[in-house]
Parts: structure tokens; sequence; C-alpha cells
């Protein structure tokens, strides 16, 4: 068995049997990993803080049997003026739920990883959220090779284009309006 540290965002999480985790992680090294996150869900859990979504952190994991599972964590970045608004707080779901559904996992992809970081950090003070998206929207489909720039100043539909990548309707982005 191995043991390796990798610095990431939480990108999703899923409570698993009574007090454990699973954590989705969009890692600088690693790509999107899927964590095991034993015991966070009791009280006297000091990870727990750490593993919350949009954490940036560091995280020691040890190669399991099926998934790395968590052995420690130090938050760098918390974004905790995002986690204040309503509005930027559903813009940032819709993000995770993109790079959850259209990153495959264990590749590593330092440009993505750059971009979400960028992009969390623009969310928490830029004012025009649906252009932020739309930006983020855009630059994540280049980077993954489903979109290929042009010259025309025609805006696409970029729903319309990952919904069918992903052949679901996106949960995040049925929130959005609500907000406005």
């Amino acid at each position: 068995m191995r043991s390796f540290k990798t610095e990431g965002i939480v990108i999703k999480r899923k409570n698993y049997y009574e007090a454990d985790r699973i954590i989705t992680i969009f890692s600088k090294r690693n790509g999107k990993i899927k964590v095991k996150a034993s015991g966070v869900r009791r009280i006297t859990s000091r990870r727990s803080p750490h593993i919350e979504l949009l954490n940036y952190s560091v995280f020691s994991l040890h190669q399991g049997r099926n998934m790395p599972v968590l052995t420690e964590v130090e938050s760098l970045e918390n974004f905790s003026t995002l986690k204040k608004d309503l509005k930027r707080i559903a813009v940032a779901y819709h993000i995770c739920e993109l790079i959850d559904g259209l990153c495959a996992e264990n590749q590593e992809n330092l440009e993505i990883f750059n971009l979400l970081g960028k992009t969390l950090r623009k969310l928490s003070t830029q004012e025009n959220l649906p252009l932020l998206s739309y930006d983020f929207e855009i630059e994540l489909l280049r980077l993954l090779g489903f979109y290929k720039p042009t010259s025309s100043p025609l805006k696409i539909n970029t729903q319309e284009i990952i919904e069918e990548i992903l052949e679901r309707k996106l949960k995040a982005k049925q929130i959005l309006p609500l907000l406005s």
C-alpha cells in the first residue's frame, strides 16, 4: 500500500454509511479522484471542516483496496466570501457539476485545475455571474476538446452542448434563473 499527498478542491461529497463520506476532489496531480473519508461525520472529527464543498486543501491519502482513504487534511483556502452569497454558491455548484460530469477520473489536467481555482477566486468578487459562468463553460469545453473556438462573435448555447455530452439535464443550471 502506498501513501501520497495531493492538493485539490472538493467538488462533491456524499454520505456513506453512518459516519463516513465519499468526497470527489479535483486535484492538481491526479485529476478527479474519489476518496473515502472515514469518520468525518462524527461530531469529534477534526477533518470534517477541511473537506467541505469548494475547499482548496492538501490531502494526505493512503491507497485502499477500492479507493484512496483520507488520513490527514489541511485547508489552504475555503472561499468563505463566496459561500455567504446564494447566487454565487449556485454558480459554484454549477461549475462543480460540470467538472464532475465532464472530467474523467484519474486524468491529470493542470489547466482545468488552474481554471477551476481562478474561476472560484473571480466568483468571490465579480458582479457579472452569468458571463463568468459562460466563460468557464466555453474554456472547459475547449480544454476538454469538445469546442474549437472560431473567429465568429456569435454566442453558442453551451448548456445544450454540455447536456448532449452528459446525456442528461444539468441540475444546478435549472436553479440559476430562480435566483435572478
